[in-house]
């Protein structure tokens, strides 16, 4: 029985570790990961092995050779171009022949039973058996469900939080029959759990996953390859450490030179002829490799040091990785999770601060305080989008700096000559950021198109409107006057997908952004119009018959925010009585904390109240969401505001389908149904929502939280456009706001924040489905279990935060509180 080593991998969240080495070559306590890999293979066997790669392929073949130094048997097998993880096996089948074959990541660390494997595979008679593993995080890894019997019921790759209902990952080791490969088309990108196995699942074919009780480690991340060298050196993973232990935990190589004088707490490891000199102290989980020097006076604490480096006298290295044929001069200090990739020379007394990424063939000069990375720019982030863009500090987190690296990652995903859209609120801070923004695009060649301050929404509009490829708004973060979000837009107006996220992502963590040459910095333009062009378009779309009819009297409050700028425009040509409220831009107060915003509720109510008007609008900062008030001065809540805006839209409508997200109330239901309108339930991310409003049958959309998309007019959230169709269907239904929501059944929902650690969400999640049972599930979004009398509990981790929500509804209160507190004790027990 053969075994396929997939080593093809560029590893491009490793740089610049792997900028001039493929990942599979990387060492792990001084042998490369493949190494480890083959190992494993060979002490359960597998001596016939077939290796696949495409990255710099002759540095792999160059190093292995035909594998006869570790006593094996390898051959190739070249991609031209990437192939994907099952194209790359179809692309070895020639030197697999027709037998049974194991196929396993040359790039992970394992320690993980093959021959108890087979055994599996071959008891259930399998066609494929994956290789699983319960993991703490979940999300870069496919995750799988099996029965029992170890059968495979479901899967999904790379889920978000929202999707995870297990935390049993695939380990991409698996064990194949040969017929398996006819499903693979040649010569073209395929992906095993991408495109075959989901086919193979839906046929019904024998599909199992061996849950293993074993060690797996992706070495995928800075953070992995920082954990993978620790456990090896903690003795949680079974591989040979090669050395002799000189004391407990300190591992010594094949002609190492230890000085008597030199300080050694293990567990490290001090590679073949390294030498360490008197004075010298290393620290736990530190690893040297060969011919290392250390000098006198040096420290060294879970730092990685690569082959034939030189750290000179009291040097300080912490937490960090030093690349091959590198030199680290006297006093220089690297600090914790910084990367120095390989022939590089930090000079004396300088300073790397942590994170920083240092690429090949770099020096810092001596003395130097580096605080972004060399040559390409700032340090990578683990999450660089949360539930409202990019956000944080202003001028602690979110600098003029930071902008312009967004801003060139956000260019270099863009092809050169588009053009984008850019816009800001009120603030100060939001302006600035914007400039540097516009400064990094232009010199990208991107052309700009810069509203200057204007309401979220009209950013929206134009860049869907004019032929741009996206746009940047930067916004005050709502309710905390010291931070700010900057959030991108795609060609449509709408938030970026989770996919193009990643895609800006992994730009910015790999740190490569492109520049123009002189000739092709781009131009910076200011659009004339926009808002005459709005407001335009907008009533143009909308139905407003019967609103002069009407003589209605509305009080508006536009909270001192950018929609002050549209509606002088607007109002003057809708027809109705308005009474307006902070209808200026107030530059000192760009957003509003809760207690302002009811404050603020409250005093519009009694202006409601006393002018007999026929409701009130208080629009957020930058116009994106609306709160109402009926006739009576009384607040409707953002899940009510929904229902009534859902039922005025699909009384008049009468057909069609709405989108809503799995969090709203089932009441919804009822109300479309007595309309003759249907529901499509969507995930809470914004953008699926989005999409989903973008549909052509699709009559309405609302996330429940005072966001309104109105697809007549825009897919994406827009305050402006909602308050303007609700004039025109109070205006037609001649009811009265009160009236509507009276004739809407109440909801009894319930939600509950139950805090859980990052590391437990998955094994949540998992515990959720299994205590479901018989009972129906959906995966939507997060895990929603509906009881046999209707009853329904939902549970989704939350993106950003250590908690996970809960939602639960009933007949009544007490009844969606017992199902609440039900699961809620599920969650709680599962995250403990």
């Amino acid at each position: 029985m053969k075994a396929v080593v997939m080593a093809g991998g560029e590893g491009t969240r490793l740089r610049p570790m792997t900028a001039n080495q493929p990942k599979p070559l990387l060492p792990l306590v001084n042998r490369p990961i493949m190494e480890h890999v083959l190992r494993l293979l060979k002490r359960h066997g597998f001596t016939e092995t077939v290796v696949t790669v495409q990255f710099l392929a002759a540095l792999i073949r160059n190093y292995f050779a035909d594998g006869e130094e570790l006593g094996m048997a390898l051959s190739y097998a070249t991609e031209e171009v990437p192939l994907g993880t099952a194209g790359s096996v179809r692309n070895a089948a020639e030197a697999l022949r027709d037998d049974r074959f194991l196929v396993i990541s040359g790039d992970a660390l394992t320690d993980i039973d093959l021959t108890d494997m087979v055994r599996f595979h071959e008891e259930n008679g399998a066609l494929v058996t994956i290789g699983l593993k319960r993991v703490p995080n979940p999300l870069e890894f496919g995750i799988i469900i099996v029965d029992e019997r170890g059968r495979v019921r479901r899967f999904l790759e790379k889920p978000t939080w929202g999707q995870v209902f297990s935390d049993t990952v695939n380990t991409g080791i698996y064990v194949m029959e040969p017929e398996v490969l006819g499903r693979v088309a040649e010569g073209t990108p395929v992906d095993w759990s991408g495109d075959v196995f989901p086919g193979l699942l839906a046929e019904g074919a024998p599909l199992y996953g061996y849950v293993a009780d074993c060690y797996w480690e992706d070495v995928g991340t800075h953070a992995s390859y920082m954990k993978a060298q620790a456990d090896m050196l903690s003795g949680l993973v079974d591989v040979d450490l090669h050395g002799f232990e000189l004391s407990p935990g300190v591992w010594v190589g094949e002609g190492a030179e230890v000085d008597a004088e030199a300080v050694l707490k293990g567990p490290l490891y001090v590679g073949d002829y390294a030498k360490v000199e008197p004075g010298v102290e290393l620290r736990e989980f530190t690893v040297l490799g060969s011919n290392v020097v250390v000098k006198e006076g040096a420290f060294l604490h879970r730092a990685v040091v690569h082959d034939n480096v030189f750290i000179a006298p009291s040097t300080n290295l912490r937490g960090c990785v030093i690349g091959k044929n590198t030199d680290i001069m006297t006093g220089a200090r690297v600090e914790e999770g910084a990367i120095v990739g390989d022939e590089c020379v930090i000079e004396a007394e300088a300073y790397v601060s942590s994170q920083v990424k240092v690429y090949p063939f770099k020096t810092v000069e001596a003395g130097a305080v580096v605080n972004t990375s060399v040559i390409w720019e700032s340090r990578g982030q683990r999450t660089l989008f949360g539930p409202r863009g990019v956000s944080g500090l202003i001028n602690v987190e979110i600098t003029p700096e930071l902008a312009v690296r967004l801003a060139s990652a956000y260019a270099t995903t863009l092809r050169k000559g588009a053009a984008v859209v850019t816009g800001c609120d009120a603030s100060r801070a939001a302006r600035t950021l914007k400039r540097a923004m516009i400064s990094a695009l232009t010199s990208t060649a991107i052309d700009v198109q810069d509203l200057e301050a204007c309401a979220l929404p009209m950013a929206r509009f134009e860049t869907a409107r004019e032929d741009c490829v996206g746009g940047v708004y930067i916004r005050t973060t709502p309710g905390d006057s010291q931070s700010v979000d900057i959030m991108f837009l795609d060609a449509g107006g709408a938030d970026l997908s989770l996919a193009a996220q990643r895609k800006l992502e992994r730009v910015f963590g790999r740190q490569e952004y492109r520049r123009a040459f002189p000739g092709e910095i781009a131009e910076l333009t200011y659009p004339a119009r926009t808002i005459e062009t709005y407001t335009r378009d907008l009533l143009r779309r909308v139905d407003m018959s019967g609103v002069r009819e009407a003589g209605l009297k509305i009080v508006l409050d536009c909270a001192g925010g950018t929609a002050s700028l549209v509606l002088p425009t607007l109002l003057g040509k809708v027809g109705v009585e308005v009474l307006t409220r902070n209808n200026r831009l107030d530059e000192a107060n760009p957003t509003e904390t809760l207690a302002e915003r009811m404050r603020d509720l409250q005093r519009l109510g009694e202006l409601v109240s006393s002018s007999r008007a026929a409701f009130g609008v208080r629009f957020d900062p930058v116009g994106e969401r609306i709160s109402l008030v009926n006739e009576n001065g009384e607040l409707i809540g953002d899940d009510r505001a929904l229902l009534v805006m859902l039922d005025l839209v699909a009384a008049e409508r009468r057909g069609g389908r709405v989108a809503l997200p799995v969090t709203t109330t089932r009441v919804a239901e009822q109300v479309c149904r007595f309309h003759g309108v249907q529901v499509e339930w969507t995930s809470t991310s914004q953008d699926v929502l989005t999409k989903a409003a973008a549909r052509p049958d699709v009559v309405f959309a609302g996330d429940g939280r005072g966001g309104f998309l109105m697809p007549e007019f825009s897919a994406t959230v827009d305050g402006i456009a909602a308050f303007v169709r609700l004039v025109g269907l109070v205006a037609r239904t001649r009811l009265t706001l009160s009236q509507i929501d009276r004739r809407i059944p109440e909801a009894h929902l319930l939600r509950r924040s139950v805090p859980t650690a990052w590391a437990a969400k998955g094994g949540v999640m998992r515990h959720v489905v299994e205590a479901a049972g018989g009972r129906a599930i959906d995966t939507t979004d997060g895990v929603r279990v509906t009881e046999g009398d209707g009853r329904w509990v939902l549970v989704l981790p939350d993106p950003a935060e250590a908690v996970t929500h809960l939602w639960a509804e009933g007949p009544d209160d007490d009844a969606a509180q017992e199902v609440l507190e039900e699961w809620a004790a599920v969650v709680e027990r599962a995250g403990s």
